[in-house]
């Protein structure tokens, strides 16, 4: 039985993790919804703008994670600062994410996502 893709969490160059529900609700947990990490968020999903650096230092000091490792590596070798968190899970629009994180998050996301529907 295939599980359920989650949450994507990629860098600006499309540099993919993906998890499935069981993954993603144990790394929500350990990181409290990636609280202390957020650089910014839709407020009704679970998508985000995480800063790499602050993200590795969360992993270091937390209990251990399965997928932590793949986790670090891509934050670790983002070209930039950020990585960005897609909620797979559900349908959302962003209507009430204002900041400039939506733009930043929505370039990369979106980008990805046009060029995932390209492939044949």
């Amino acid at each position: 039985m295939s599980r359920s893709r989650e949450l994507s969490i990629l860098d600006e160059d499309g540099e993919e993790l993906v998890l499935d529900t069981d993954d993603a609700a144990a790394l929500l947990a350990l990181t409290d919804d990636f609280d202390t990490v957020t650089v910014s968020a839709c407020p009704t999903c679970r998508a985000r703008v995480v800063a790499c650096v602050a993200l590795v230092d969360l992993l270091g000091a937390a209990p251990p994670y399965a997928r932590a490792r793949e986790l670090l590596e891509l934050a670790e070798d983002a070209p930039t600062l950020h990585l960005y968190v897609h909620d797979l899970g559900t349908s959302c629009d962003h209507p009430t994410w204002r900041d400039p994180g939506f733009t930043e998050w929505s370039d990369v996301v979106e980008g990805y996502d046009d060029a995932r529907r390209a492939l044949p």
